[in-house]
């Protein structure tokens, strides 16, 4: 029996290997790149704020500096953080730079790419095609909020993690190349579970053996130890993130997803401003008559005074209401916001759902990208999510070496039994 799942292991793993490597190379990589990108672009995220008694300047001063910087732009939607040190985040469309990749609120791209769209149902093309092609995602730009200075512009597209993202996801290689990374986490799960099977030792010494390496071993036996052992011990965690990976590779997955939650992938329709009859005449300016950004603001921070960031959607026609997204202080991943539709006009509340009046689908999809990254469980579980990813990367290494010396010994032996 042992036979048939190690013939299995084999041929999977031989098939798929490389790719299972550089999936978890780029993987591992991608576990710390809010981090690490804050840390390489601090400029961009972070300002030395006044004294105290110098307040933050009105979202129009910020705004005015905005189009001031990229003349013609249109500003989708913007993102306050209540820590003082953080800039003020611009989400841009019709920029002359990025004509297109313009995007209408799209959050920001490196901290919450796929959170929105996960928590809205819309996980499969939102996460695969939208970064694929480009998404019509505009630029970021970074204002410091108490000198209105633009410290920063971010085009996602122009980002080494944007490289590292396309060669995770396989989209280096369209739709073909996503095909072909989820084929092989496919493969991953079953390599995963033949390996455990093979892994089972018979007796309690031979179980010494498969938990321990023999660090002092020959390099054949050390090499056997790094992808036995080690696979052991990181086997349940690669199946976690090849199963959560599926939900980026296929849309049957996502939709499996909301089938056994016996939950909708759709979501209602956002509520509608109420113009003001005497707005009605299309040469009056709506946007000038309107809720001003910093009333929406204020009126956000009196719904929800606690929110660790307030990331406001601005309504993109006249009778459309604006959008506001905040994150509780006790969330314990960035998609968990709650969100609350303003009338444009009134500045009424039109609708609202708190994250837990998702449905089970949103919930469970919405965790998927956290759960994938290790985010979930804070730094510990991202420093442990970066080492199953480079284990990951070795196993392909060590296990076709594991079949070039069987191949080598099996060799050795036929010409011997000839001889004889």
């Amino acid at each position: 029996m042992k036979t048939f799942f190690r013939n299995i292991h084999l041929y999977l793993s031989l098939a798929s290997g490389l790719v299972i490597a550089l999936v978890s190379l780029t993987g591992g990589l991608l576990v710390f790149e809010k981090e690490l990108t804050q840390a390489w672009h601090s400029e961009r995220y972070f300002v030395a704020p006044p004294a105290a008694s110098s307040p933050r300047l009105p979202l129009s001063q910020l705004t005015a500096a905005v189009q001031t910087a990229k003349p013609g732009a249109s500003i989708t939607g913007l993102k306050v953080y209540a820590d003082p040190t953080r800039t003020v985040e611009f989400s841009l469309a019709g920029a002359p730079e990025g004509g297109k990749e313009a995007a209408a609120g799209a959050p920001h791209p490196v901290e919450n790419k796929a959170a929105e769209a996960a928590a809205n149902g819309k996980a499969g093309k939102a996460d695969g095609k939208k970064i694929e092609k480009g998404g019509g995602r505009g630029p970021t730009l970074f204002v410091n909020p108490y000198t209105a200075a633009v410290t920063g512009e971010l085009n996602y597209r122009d980002t080494f993690f944007y490289t590292v993202m396309a060669l995770h996801r396989g989209m280096v290689g369209g739709d073909i190349g996503k095909l072909i990374v989820g084929v092989s986490t496919v493969m991953f799960l079953f390599i995963i579970g033949t390996g455990l099977v093979l892994w089972w030792p018979a007796s309690r010494k031979a179980l010494r053996q498969r938990l321990n390496v023999k660090w002092d071993g020959s390099w054949k036996r050390l090499n056997h130890d790094l992808h036995v052992v080690l696979g052991f011990y990181a086997a349940l965690l690669l199946f976690v993130f090849a199963f959560t990976g599926l939900a980026w590779s296929f849309e049957w997955f996502n939709k499996g997803i909301y089938a056994v939650t016996n939950s909708s992938m759709e979501r209602p329709e956002p509520p509608v401003s109420a113009v003001p009859l005497a707005l009605a005449a299309p040469e009056v300016s709506a946007a000038a008559a309107g809720l001003s950004p910093d009333a929406a603001l204020a009126r956000a921070r009196q719904l929800a005074p606690q929110s660790v960031f307030y990331s406001l959607q601005l309504p993109k026609d006249s009778t459309a209401s604006f959008k506001l997204a905040t994150l509780r202080a006790d969330a314990t991943t960035d998609n968990m916001t709650d969100e609350v539709y303003l009338d444009q006009y009134s500045g009424e509340v039109v609708g609202a759902q708190t994250y837990e009046q998702r449905n089970l689908g949103q919930r469970v999809r919405g965790l998927f990208k956290p759960v994938h990254t290790g985010a979930i469980w804070g730094w510990p579980g991202k420093v442990v999510s970066l080492v199953a990813c480079l284990l990951g990367f070795t196993f392909p290494i060590t296990g076709t070496i594991m079949w070039l010396n069987r191949l080598k010994k099996n060799r050795k032996k036929t010409a011997k039994q000839l001889v004889a």
